[in-house]
This record gives structure tokens, C-alpha cells and sequence, in this order.
């Protein structure tokens, strides 16, 4: 799949989002950046569209192609993608003491079987606990190429529509009767105190796979939609911006609606899927021939291609970096955090062109295949 500008772009938003609402774990940006900080963690929910899109379009047009699935072959693909950058930064967590965020972290195992995000118990172990969101990718890779194929063999619209509705409309629930049950104020008698409250918000509503597929689902509706109904999609691509100033103004009522308070019953409920439809409409206005998908901007093609590699370091970089700063620049918070970030780069760097590269080359030159153009997590 070749690279298009416009999610290069898009991906490049996401990574710097994310990193900028992790970075409250060394003062963040300061006073006057609160919201905009805050708010970073959506950034994930746009990697999950992107996701969702992007090996949703892989997937449907080898199937509508050829009518099947090499699933060796696309495991062999994800696997090469995913592992060795993730176990050389699993294997800093576990054996350089000054990496991790906190000093207590989950089980091994956890993070080995990719269950990390469904086990998460201790609030003491939230060590590389940003994971979670590489584990719902993981999972969405093990199922969604085997329903894709069930789906498709007799292909019809309403099909799609009636198990995106029942993951949507199911995830909605769900989360409602987790939120009653568990995080509200009746979940103090079930899941403990209230002070627990915000352990308990990522053990069972924040986390778990089943909980965040929102994102996911409109990223494959839209590959579904490109790939089977290119004049639905054609249309859409005629009003980019429209679907810009869609996308723009469901992002700013999902902010506002996360705002006053993010583990509420409301925003846990049907937040997400609002979260999901305003990424949706950025990432359908970043393909095809629009010019927001021409878009380039300097160092966000290099942004998007190591995002992968920053996702994954940058808290350990953070860490090191605020160590080297102690007692130096307390009353420079803008100097502090430009030298974070150029660490940050640097840290995702080298393990962009030591890990992470090669092994795409290798897998590349095994299969003859062009380099993808999906940046597979967040």
C-alpha cells in the first residue's frame, strides 16, 4: 500500500498528541497548555481509525482480488511489524532499573501474551502500561482477518452494517453496565473504595479490547466503503472540507465532552464512538485524490514512519532524561521541554534504524513487496 501524505500527516498529529499527553510525567508543557495536553490521549483513538483503515483496505482488496487470504503470510507480516522492536524495549523495561516510569510493573507474561490491558490490577504497576493499546491491536489482528473472510464470501452491506452496529451498539452497552457495575458509585462496594476509582476506570472501561473497538470498527467501515463502494467514497472525497470541518468540530465536542470529568457514566459511554466518528472523518479526508491528502509537511513522513519506535520508548526516554536534569533548568520549563523532545526523537530514532527498519527491509526483500504504508500502533 503506498504512502499517502495526508495520513502521513495524520499519523505524524497522533504520535506527537499522545507523547505530549505522556509528558505529564515530567510537568508537561507547563501553565496555559492544560486542555490541549489533556486531550492527547484521543491521539490513540486516530492510530486505532488509522489501523482499522488501513489493514481493513489490505485485507478487503486481497479478498475481493483473489477471493481468499494468505493468513501465513499476513501473520508473518504483523509478527516481523510488532516484535522486535517491542521485545528490545520490553527487554529495557525489564533489566535497565532507570527506564521504567515507576519502579512497579506487571508480570512478564502479561505483556509476552499481549493480555496486558485485560489483567491491569495495580495501580503501583503501571510500568510501559501504554501497551494496552498495542494488545487491542493485537487482538484486532488475530480476529478481524478470519471475520473479514466470513463476511465476504457471500458479501452484502447489511451484513457488515448489522455486526459493526452490534460491536458499536454492544460496546456502548457494555461499558455502561462495567461503569454501573464497577466504576460508578455502586462499583465502591464491588471494586473497592473510591479512591481506587481511576484504577478501576482503566481496569475495566479504558483498557480492554473490548471496550475500545470503536475506533477500529470506522477505520474498517471506511476500507470497507473504499474498497466496495468507491462511489460512496468518491462523493465524501468531493467535500473535504466538509469532512474537515466535521471531522474539527465532532473532535472539539468530544473534548468539551471529556472535559469535566473523563470516567463519568456519559463520556465512557458513548464518548468513544464519538471520539471514533471525529477521527473517522480526518482519516477519510486524508485519502484518495483530496488535497488534504497531498498535503506534505516537512518531518511528518519521518514522524509517521518511526511513530512506532517513539510510541514505544518515549516514557523510557522521558525517565532518563529527567534524571540527567536534576536540579538543572527548574525555572526553564520551555528550555526542559524542548530537550526532552530532542531525546524523545532520538531515543525513537535509534531504535527506528537499528530495530525496527531492518527487519521491515528483511521482510520486504522476502516477500518482494513494497514497504506498507501503515504504521500498525499507537
Amino acid at each position: 500500500m503506498s504512502r499517502l501524505a495526508g495520513l502521513d500527516t495524520l499519523r505524524a498529529a497522533a504520535i506527537a498528541w499522545v507523547i505530549l499527553f505522556h509528558s505529564y510525567l515530567i510537568g508537561g508543557l507547563g501553565e496555559g497548555y492544560g486542555l490541549f495536553q489533556w486531550s492527547g490521549w484521543m491521539g490513540v483513538d486516530l492510530f486505532f481509525v488509522l489501523s482499522g483503515y488501513l489493514i481493513g483496505t489490505q485485507v478487503f482488496k486481497a479478498l475481493q482480488r483473489t477471493g481468499t487470504l494468505d493468513f501465513p503470510a499476513f501473520y508473518k507480516r504483523r509478527f516481523v511489524r510488532i516484535l522486535p522492536a517491542f521485545f528490545v524495549v520490553l527487554a529495557l523495561y525489564e533489566l535497565w532499573p532507570a527506564w521504567p516510569e515507576t519502579k512497579g510493573m506487571q508480570p512478564l507474561w502479561q505483556f509476552l501474551t499481549f493480555t496486558f490491558n485485560l489483567q491491569y490490577t495495580n495501580d503501583d504497576n503501571y510500568a510501559f502500561s501504554h501497551v494496552w493499546s498495542l494488545c487491542v491491536e493485537e487482538h484486532f489482528y488475530l480476529v478481524f482477518p478470519f471475520l473479514a473472510y466470513a463476511l465476504t464470501r457471500k458479501p452484502a452491506a447489511w451484513k457488515f452494517a448489522v455486526v459493526a452496529a452490534i460491536v458499536v451498539v454492544g460496546g456502548m452497552l457494555l461499558r455502561a453496565w462495567l461503569w454501573t457495575h464497577f466504576v460508578g458509585p455502586a462499583g465502591n462496594s464491588v471494586g473497592g473504595a473510591a479512591d481506587d476509582r481511576g484504577l478501576r476506570y482503566l481496569r475495566y472501561l479504558y483498557y480492554p479490547t473490548w471496550a475500545r473497538l470503536d475506533g477500529l470498527v470506522a477505520g474498517v467501515a471506511l476500507a470497507a466503503c473504499g474498497v466496495y463502494r468507491p462511489t460512496w467514497f468518491a462523493w465524501a472525497h468531493a467535500r473535504v472540507n466538509l469532512l474537515l470541518a466535521l471531522g474539527v468540530a465532532l473532535l472539539a465536542a468530544a473534548i468539551v465532552f471529556f472535559d469535566a470529568a473523563r470516567a463519568d457514566f456519559w463520556p465512557c459511554v458513548a464518548g468513544y464512538p464519538l471520539v471514533a466518528l471525529a477521527m473517522m472523518a480526518f482519516v477519510a479526508a486524508g485519502t484518495g485524490a483530496t488535497w488534504f491528502a497531498r498535503l506534505k509537511i516537512p518531518g511528518a513522513g519521518w514522524l509517521a514512519s518511526a511513530s512506532y519506535s517513539l510510541y514505544l520508548s518515549h516514557k523510557g526516554v522521558f525517565m532518563l532524561v529527567q534524571a540527567a536534569l536534576v536540579g538543572r533548568l527548574a525555572d526553564d520549563g520551555l528550555l526542559r521541554f524542548a530537550i526532552y523532545v530532542v531525546a524523545t526523537l532520538a531515543g525513537g530514532a535509534v531504535l527506528h534504524y537499528a530495530v525496527e527498519r531492518p527487519f521491515l527491509r528483511w521482510r520486504d526483500a522476502q516477500t518482494k513487496t513494497a514497504p506498507e504504508g501503515a504504521v500498525l500502533s499507537n
